[in-house]
């Protein structure tokens, strides 16, 4: 919970972390999932290890940097009220800030997984695994069918988190 839910006084623990927590997250996001891809390529080998170390890196800074905003530019009032009525940190996070919270996290949560499938294409083309590397390796060998059926298994994969999301969103309203 922000400052003001303590009485307007940061915890010290809080103004030391917060701005190399920041940093950490603008360095993950920084750094292009294809860089990462071929760094970790480069210490852990071809395969799909090195797609989704890349991809889980870029996307947990993205994630962080988004999933702060929307708990810094909520409304706080229903987590302050509990904690005057002698509720813990915790609970009043858990039934104060995250019940209107809880759809948008998902939401943009759902989201950045549809986009991570479609970067696991560009990984794959590095040698980092996957179905990206398939497609490349079908393309290679003229095998438009099989580069076909993996384009359709990719729309599938996209709808199907589209479709989830929907079914989230839908089930949190």
């Amino acid at each position: 919970l922000s400052a003001a839910s303590r009485g307007g006084v940061p915890s010290r623990l809080g103004r030391l972390s917060r701005w190399p927590v920041r940093g950490l997250l603008i360095f993950l996001r920084s750094v292009p999932e294809i860089v990462w891809a071929l760094l970790f390529v480069r210490a852990v080998g071809l395969g799909p290890a090195a797609g989704v170390l890349a991809i889980a890196i870029t996307y947990s800074g993205m994630l962080g940097k988004v999933y702060a905003e929307i708990f810094e530019s909520t409304d706080q009032r229903p987590a302050h009220a509990l904690l005057q009525a002698g509720s813990g940190r915790l609970a009043a996070f858990a039934y104060g800030t995250l019940p209107n919270v809880g759809s948008e996290l998902l939401s943009y949560t759902v989201y950045r997984w549809e986009c991570a499938i479609r970067a696991s294409v560009v990984m794959g083309f590095v040698g980092a695994g996957g179905l990206g590397q398939q497609i490349d390796l079908s393309i290679r060998m003229f095998a438009g069918g099989e580069v076909a059926s993996i384009l359709l298994t990719f729309l599938l994969l996209v709808l199907g988190a589209d479709q989830l999301s929907r079914l989230l969103r839908w089930r949190l309203t």
